[in-house]
């Protein structure tokens, strides 16, 4: 019965946090304008 009641009392801390996180969202934020270089260019 206690492994039970353990098993029920972290499920519901577990849904706690996910409907907090869900809550509060995703930060605000902004991306750089610049496109980020994915090969070296190449020298002169």
């Amino acid at each position: 019965m206690r492994a039970l009641t353990a098993a029920a009392i972290g499920l519901a801390a577990a849904l706690a946090l996910i409907v907090t996180v869900t809550a509060i969202g995703a930060p605000e934020g902004r991306t750089s304008p610049e496109p980020l270089l994915t090969t070296v260019p190449a020298h002169p």
